[in-house]
């Protein structure tokens, strides 16, 4: 026997060896015998049945109506959804099939101890339609909706102490139309089955059925005690305790007469610790039913102080502070087991968020787990508790002991600080006085997609029509819904600009990113692929195994609490000339001084090309003081550098918060491109090069490189080293425009030898340098004006003869006009792939795509090393065409021609709905403001 987090005591899943790590059921059942009849007798009991979630099931006999493995009985596990398990049919959103039903059976042996006491039976949740009987009475009304937790008392078709029968139909489908409309007819994958826990509960005759808790940040207390049956009782006694069980305050009471239904306590803390996201501060309050001397009954639940308000006209404040709310919408899902998970993926979830440096999260589209919101309240996450209606309501009869179910199982959380009526029209008005009813916290209802109570959250506004929202407008604006994730396009790309605009307006409460998660599940019926239903899934800033895609460190970047004060004096990535230690900052937490959190900075030294490996040194390292800034406010970091500490490459500064998590990095180079370039290009020695033109082909030689030039063009034509063909040709092309030779001249230059080329067109001048060493020098300049997607040049290299790159630059990840934050200056290394992002493979970080701030970059390739290095800070590397998944709406960016190209501008990526160029001023193409050029170094290696 355990006694839960909520004072209940577990009796564990009959027909379990173990469940989640608990005692097996004798064990159970021999400490249920010393732990003292009469407490025992005053806790409310919970058998489980099932498995207390996916990772820990229990077999039940199972049969499936239609679809695969129909028609004779199996077992399967439970919970879990049958369509994980080979049975019946997968299907998304719109296809409805009314026909398949899962059929349960399952034996049991409650306690014989149960004789006099309400038993009830407990559906954590059921898709869709459930009807159950116990000993072959019917335990209750068929239950409708498939996303809330329900329950029959089935005390008098109970046997205590015997074996008892337990029969379960599930529907995938209601006969209700408007059940199927809000639930099933969604964009989201639709399942069939128990797929979480069900159980039993045995109370007292006379009992407290549940408890309501209103606890505000100045210590005031409301609890509302509902209680059923009759009985000698005469009042309640409350206490509340710190999670350590340390007595908070003094006990507190209200009387009980008889016939009573619902008894409100009251009492007031002294300086409570506030709950908030930063700070989640809880207790436990502990709810005794007493007759005389005698306690009856009594239960316990988790609480936060903490207060809510919504300021018509100006914002969301929690415990008097304006907040912003940084969030995502979160599909309840895991790969191999649809929407049947667990507390390891909750938490895995949460602390993914909270390692985004986000702060909030709306359950999309329907109420989650308990375990999810327990650990929501225990880590710290602001809550969109959402009744389901995707973008049809269900009727006010189907509807309104729905949203009692949710509420009353969800009320107590901290972390809840809206309901949500539905989504995108998914709302029936008629019920949106129903929460008030159950929630003696009158938590604001929202109708997500409207401007409803104040707070408008209208879904994927562009940015311009953000702006006008924002500042020409009189009501809070949160969407709950915008930047709609595709593939690699929306979430983090565009963030920054929305962010710089939903960061300083007065009336921006924040928002809500679609989505969290890729919602991709593994077809035993396809092989074991995973679909993600085209394109109508792929939407995640996680894969669905959780793999983190570029955005993530996007978001954690633009979302971080502590941010630069000046970024336009770092933004180039090199330090100030005038740099002298001291780092300007701002604090953008809500409750938290910055004196809470950690600096540490280090010193580092690349490594080279020649050295064939990625990373850095580390030359020396330290803590600083954190300096003491309070919210909103800015302040000056001090770091305590040794003398000489500008002999190293680069600077790295990282700040982790009061729990050790990382929450904000930077890395600034010390020195320039060009120093760095002149420390690693060497032009000798060696023998002098020679040059040979015969027909239309200029051949450059030094002793083990010989690079071929186009007489005709003037763009290379090839290059070998020790005998390897190396397949680099036909650049550099312009990547606009046109390259028409005008004049060719070539010969030695000391113990080089030099080509120059002169053109009318886009390209305007090139410059070839062949050195002794085998390094090959490459100056050129183009000609642009008006706007483009990309500006620069290119070359051919087939992609097949590519396994990896290293590069020193930003990375590990590709970026995009509009994503240019969450990467970090290093040296990295990368091996080829040809993910199609979020559409299959999900292996990160991609390969094909657009590189920020290369400095060198060597190219494996099956004839060895290519190796770039440039002489500019701000050179942008395209490594070949990345594919997109199907129908990519606006995340697939345009690409240059050619293989490699060496750019000074690149292209936005969009979002599912909006082009890049209305997601902020970054998404626009670039303008070109005339002449343009670089220079580069090639050198080829085995």
């Amino acid at each position: 026997m355990q006694l839960s987090r909520r004072g209940v005591l577990i009796l564990g899943a009959v027909g379990a060896a173990v469940t989640g790590g608990l005692p097996t059921a004798p064990a159970r059942a021999a400490e249920a015998g010393t732990a003292g009849a009469a407490d025992a007798a005053a806790r409310t009991e919970r058998l489980y049945l099932s498995g207390e979630d996916a990772d820990h099931p229990v077999d039940w006999d199972f049969l499936c109506t239609s679809g695969r493995r129909s028609g004779s009985w199996g077992t399967i596990p439970v919970p879990s959804n049958w369509e994980f398990h080979g049975y019946g049919t997968y299907n998304y959103g719109w296809n409805l099939r009314p026909e398949e039903k899962g059929r349960y059976r399952h034996t049991f042996t409650p306690p014989a101890h149960w004789h006099g006491r309400r038993v009830f039976l407990v559906f954590e949740g059921a898709m869709t339609e459930t009807e159950a009987w116990v000993n072959g009475e019917p335990a209750g009304p068929v239950h409708r909706g498939g996303f809330y937790r329900f329950r029959h008392e089935v005390t008098g078709a109970l046997r205590p102490g015997r074996d008892n029968l337990l029969e379960v139909t599930v529907s995938k489908e209601s006969t209700d139309d408007s059940v199927n409309r809000a639930e099933r007819l969604g964009d989201y994958w639709n399942f069939g089955g128990l797929y979480r826990p069900v159980h039993l509960e045995a109370f007292p005759l006379q009992h407290i059925e549940r408890v309501a808790v209103d606890a505000r940040a100045d210590g005031t207390l409301r609890i509302d005690a509902h209680l059923s049956g009759t009985g000698s009782a005469d009042r309640l006694v409350a206490r509340v305790t710190d999670l350590s069980g340390r007595p908070v305050g003094t006990p507190f009471t209200a009387a009980v007469a008889p016939g009573d239904t619902t008894v409100t306590l009251r009492t007031a803390v002294d300086s409570p610790q506030r709950w908030t996201a930063e700070t989640p501060h809880l207790y436990r309050v502990e709810v005794a039913l007493r007759a005389g001397a005698r306690t009856v009954h009594r239960v316990d639940e988790r609480f936060g102080f903490r207060t809510v308000e919504v300021r018509p006209g100006d914002g969301v404040y929690v415990n008097g502070v304006k907040i912003l709310l940084k969030g995502a919408n979160r599909h309840t899902i895991w790969p191999t087991s649809g929407r049947a998970t667990s507390a390891r993926v909750s938490r895995q979830d949460i602390l993914l968020m909270r390692e985004m440096n986000m702060n909030a999260v709306r359950m999309s589209h329907y109420p989650p787990d308990t375990h999810f919101l327990d650990l929501a309240d225990e880590l710290g996450l602001y809550v969109l508790d959402e009744l389901a209606g995707w973008q049809k309501s269900y009727d006010e009869a189907a509807g309104r002991p729905l949203v009692a179910e949710m509420v009353a199982r969800d009320v107590n959380h901290p972390s809840i600080l809206f309901w949500c009526n539905g989504n995108e029209g998914g709302w029936n008005t008629a019920l949106d006085g129903d929460y008030a009813r159950h929630d003696p916290q009158q938590r604001a209802v929202l109708h997500p997609w409207a401007n409803f109570g104040g707070i408008n959250t209208d879904h994927y506004e562009t940015y311009d029509s953000t702006r006008r929202i924002l500042q020409e407008q009189g009501d809070v604006f949160m969407p709950t819904e915008f930047l709609h994730g595709l593939y690699d396009g929306g979430a983090g790309a565009g963030l920054d600009d929305y962010w710089k605009l939903m960061g300083r307006e007065r009336l921006s409460a924040g928002g809500f990113l679609w989505s969290l998660i890729d919602e991709g599940i593994v077809r035993d019926d396809l092989g074991g692929a995973v679909d993600v239903a085209g394109n109508a899934a792929p939407d995640g800033i996680l894969g669905p195994f959780r793999e983190k895609e570029a955005s993530f460190y996007t978001i954690k970047n633009i979302w971080s609490p502590v941010q630069l004060a000046e970024p336009e004096r770092f933004a180039s990535g090199r330090l100030p000339g005038d740099f002298d230690g001291r780092i300007g900052l701002t604090n953008h937490y809500a409750f938290t001084n910055t004196r809470t959190c950690r600096f540490t900075w280090r010193l580092l030294d690349f490594r080279t090309p020649s050295q064939r490996r990625d990373g850095h040194t580390v030359r020396a390292q330290g803590t600083a003081s954190a300096p003491d800034i309070e919210p909103g406010a800015q302040g000056v970091l001090r770091l305590p550098l040794p003398s000489g500490w500008r002999r190293a490459d680069a600077l790295a500064l990282t700040v982790t918060d009061a729990d050790g998590r990382e929450i904000r990095g930077w890395t600034w180079t010390t020195a320039s491109a060009a120093d760095q370039a002149r420390r690693l290009v060497r032009t000798g020695p060696g023998p002098a090069v020679h040059g040979t033109q015969a027909g239309d082909t200029l051949t450059l030689t030094s002793r083990h490189t010989t690079v071929t030039l186009d007489a005709t063009t003037g763009l290379l034509a090839g290059v070998t080293h020790r005998g390897r063909d190396f397949a680099l040709s036909r650049g550099p092309l312009p990547t606009a425009g046109t390259a028409d030779l005008t004049r060719l001249t070539h010969g030695p230059d000391g113990n080089g030898y030099t080509v120059e080329a002169e053109y009318s067109g886009a390209l305007r001048h090139v410059r070839w340098q062949l050195h002794p060493s085998g390094w090959l020098r490459l100056d050129y300049r183009y000609h642009l004006t008006g706007e483009h997607d990309f500006l620069g040049v290119g070359f051919d290299h087939p992609e097949e003869r590519v396994t990896g790159v290293t590069w020193l630059g930003h990375g590990p990840h590709r970026v995009w006009k509009n994503r240019l934050r969450g990467v970090t200056t290093d040296v990295w290394t990368k091996r080829y792939n040809d993910t199609a992002t979020g559409a299959d493979g999900w292996v990160y970080p991609e390969f094909k795509g657009y590189h920020a701030a290369v400095r060198w970059a060597s190219l494996h390739t099956t004839a060895g090393r290519l190796t770039v290095v440039s002489e500019d800070d701000d050179l942008y590397l395209r490594l070949f065409t990345p594919r997109f998944g199907p129908d990519p709406r606006h995340t697939a960016p345009p690409f240059p021609n050619g293989d490699l190209s060496f750019l000074d501008a690149i292209p936005a990526i969009g979002t599912k709905f909006d082009p890049p160029a209305a997601l902020g001023p970054s998404g626009g193409p670039t303008t070109a403001t005339g002449d343009y050029g670089r220079t580069l170094y090639f050198s080829f290696s085995r």
